[in-house]
């Protein structure tokens, strides 16, 4: 039997309405582009990749290089009989509520001016040529009371507007809204009375019986020591489950939107190779957005991005004068004008793999949303330089390759990496952001996404960069990582119980072993060297007493500490980096006590000056790249 009219249409599938709104506007910016004279076969390209990318030809115009922002919007103004303004005066913006809005989405902006009525600077679309065309004829006044302008130039007026207002937002809102999870107050008053009175227990204990206390302070010492170690030692053993990088990367159709950010502070020397390193990285340029942020007074950093042709992509951020004049409150100034769906943060010296945004968007993909961020490896590219640098890329390969992906194995709170890091834009957003007054904020944010319900993961395409050569630019950078340590470990101990209502029993319990641990093991570690000679000394002097249990402890400490970070950082090495390690790796009693050194450096700086952010110098890498 035969269909009936009327069912076969209602069978039909009809075209959903938002793709006809699509076709339609591709249609307007083909005809809008053609009236700008681009060549048929350029719009057709133009459309090509629109259509792969999900995005506009606008954007593809514009963003992938092919027009200049002036040229396009200068032509736009020609067409529509407007005036151009390429730059908004100084002054001509007025700050108000909602204005951060055009960072992320430039599209008007009210320009006041002393000698005559106020202009509506516009940021038209290729869309909307046509009824902008008609409005202006319908409305002749119009051409009086606007202009055509650049996103570009929206944005630099409204940085420049909100500035003082956004600077002091971004030092004092996470200590205005979550007072317990700021470091701006480096110990409460309760923990200051509280250190006060274990203190003195201390004092009196020592002084009034000696021989009871100090074998007591002993074991808890050693036991510590011994369970961080068994911390290592489970890295060990599952270090050869990891995944390689994925061969093949599948992908959808249309792509989000990705931003980058890199926090530069007297970085003029790494300007011209960052550029290049963040513009190999495999993602359409159209839906690409990194953020360089630089500090407003910083005048040798700016000088030398000025001097750069920057790709269309790229933006750079000029952050006020304002203390504290740390890494984390630049990026959390930036964090306002980020775009994309997912935000990955790098350092200036950085040369990550070309393939890690993919991967991570992979990743983000295929994990639960309580997944927030993911943390690349970082591999110490320098490592045959000097003795510090080798024994610092062990450090990092222990850590980034052998316990940060055990931990999230086992869905524990991992420290972040300072970069590298890969966030769900608004979970960063939700948990506050950086806070500007912890030194090493990378700890802290790792903790309040725990505390807050989400998770962290490791990816496995690595970034590239330079260790510290030399002992006093090591001992900067080491010092600030300890007291930023110190910070995070006394934010999360203002309550305790809470802590551990939100994190879980087990958490905590890492928690203390990676950062109380690992700063009570780095402070006393001095104390090693002499339980290992007073063991020798028992076995020479009296060979007939069998030794102490803790004798055997403090054995087993210091030759297992040794041992297995040996083990792990060479274990979780490829044989390249083995190769340029070469001998170095027996200064490693060394090293230790140069990190103690820098334990009890952080503690005085602590008190003396907690936010003080000792910069690390950097100078164009020369290591030959090596990949995993």
């Amino acid at each position: 039997m035969a269909d009936r009219p009327g069912l076969h249409r209602r069978t039909t599938s009809a075209k959903p309405a938002f793709l006809t709104l699509v076709e339609d506007s591709r249609e307007s910016e083909t005809s809008a582009m053609a009236l700008l004279g681009l060549p048929e076969l350029l719009i057709r390209r133009l459309a090509t990749q629109a259509s792969l990318h999900g995005t506009s030809l606008e954007e593809e115009l514009l963003q992938q290089g092919y027009m200049r922002e002036d040229a396009y919007y200068g032509a736009f103004a020609d067409l529509l009989g407007l005036p151009f303004l390429s730059n908004i005066p100084e002054g001509a913006v007025q700050d108000m509520e909602g204005l951060d809005t055009q960072l992320q989405t430039p599209s008007q902006l009210r320009i006041r001016d002393d000698v005559s009525a106020p202009v509506i600077a516009i940021v038209p679309h290729a869309a909307q040529l046509e009824h902008l065309a008609h409005r202006l004829r319908t409305t002749p006044s119009l051409h009086h009371r606007m202009v055509i302008t650049t996103p570009s130039a929206v944005r630099r007026a409204v940085w420049a507007a909100g500035a003082s207002r956004r600077v002091r937002s971004v030092v004092f809102e996470l200590f205005e809204t979550l007072p317990d999870a700021s470091a701006r107050i480096v110990a409460t008053g309760k923990q200051g009375m509280l250190a006060g009175m274990v203190l003195a227990t201390v004092l009196i204990a020592c002084m009034s019986n000696p021989g009871l206390f100090f074998p007591l302070l002993h074991i808890l010492l050693s036991s510590i020591y011994f369970l961080a170690l068994m911390l290592r030692c489970l890295a060990l053993i599952l270090v050869r489950q990891q995944a390689p990088p994925p061969a093949f990367i599948d992908l959808p159709r249309s792509l989000p939107r990705y931003s980058v950010m890199v926090a530069l502070y007297r970085e003029g020397d790494m300007v011209a190779q960052l550029v290049r390193n963040l513009d190999r990285l495999e993602w359409p340029r159209s839906l690409l957005d990194i953020k360089l942020v630089c500090e407003a007074d910083d005048r040798e950093t700016l000088d030398a991005l000025a001097s750069i042709d920057l790709p269309p992509h790229f933006e750079v951020v000029e952050v006020p004068a304002f203390q504290p004049r740390t890494k984390p409150k630049a990026l959390s100034y930036a964090l306002g004008s980020v775009r994309g769906e997912f935000v990955a943060v790098y350092d200036a010296e950085d040369r990550p793999h070309p393939k890690q945004l993919l991967e991570a968007h992979q990743r983000f993909r295929r994990v639960p949303r309580e997944v927030a961020c993911l943390q690349a490896p970082l591999v110490i590219a320098n490592l045959g330089e000097s003795t510090v640098s080798a024994l610092f890329a062990m450090e990092y390969a222990a850590l980034f390759r052998g316990i940060l992906p055990m931990l999230a194995w086992m869905k524990m709170p991992l420290p972040l990496g300072g970069t590298s890091n890969h966030f769900r834009t608004t979970v960063l957003r939700e948990v506050g952001g950086w806070d500007p007054f912890n030194v090493t904020e990378d700890a802290d944010l790792g903790m309040r996404l725990f505390r807050s319900g989400y998770r962290s993961q490791t990816l496995r395409y690595q970034t590239l960069e330079d260790a510290p050569t030399s002992y006093a630019v090591w001992l900067g950078q080491r010092t600030r990582w300890f007291k930023g340590w110190f910070q995070t470990w006394l934010v999360v101990m203002r309550h305790p119980w809470t802590a551990i209502r939100e994190m879980g029993l087990g958490p905590m319990l890492i928690f203390q072993l990676m950062i109380g641990g690992m700063l009570v093991s780095a402070l006393l570690h001095p104390l090693l060297p002499i339980f290992l000679l007073t063991f020798t000394g028992h076995l020479l002097f009296e060979p007939d007493q069998p030794p102490h249990l803790m004798a055997i402890l403090d054995l087993i400490n210091v030759v297992a500490s040794y041992g297995v970070f040996l083990a792990l950082g060479f274990r979780c090495m490829i044989g390249e980096e083995k190769r340029r390690i070469g001998w170095k790796w027996l200064a490693l009693p060394l090293y230790w006590l140069m990190v103690s050194g820098a334990a009890w450096r952080a503690a005085n700086e602590l008190r003396k000056k907690p936010f003080f952010w000792s910069k690390t110098s950097h100078r164009p890498s020369g290591a030959t790249e090596m990949k995993e």
